[in-house]
């Protein structure tokens, strides 16, 4: 009768044992899953930052494209002055 009682109480305890790393695992497939959708989500932020800033570069290059050229025709505009001055002082 011990004998196989021992039996029986083995063969529960393997069977317990089995079920209980069979939930452990579903629940760490579970938190991986979730873990994974979360970085996921925040590479999806990062990126569409990335793109915004590239956006925002691209308006200021362009930017200072214009004022490149603004300054260009100020400085040939101040030669064309200075000329005239020296005309007037020369005078």
């Amino acid at each position: 009768m011990t004998v196989e009682l021992g039996i029986v109480l083995t063969v529960l305890s393997l069977i317990v044992a089995v079920q209980g790393y069979q939930l452990n695992k579903n629940k760490s497939i579970k938190d991986d899953g979730k873990q994974s959708a979360e970085v996921s989500a925040q590479l999806q932020y990062i990126s569409k930052g990335v793109d915004d800033i590239r956006i925002d570069i691209k308006a200021n290059e362009k930017q200072v494209q214009v004022l490149s050229e603004r300054v260009t025709r100020v400085e040939e505009s101040q030669k064309s002055f200075h000329k005239r001055l020296d005309k007037v002082e020369g005078k």
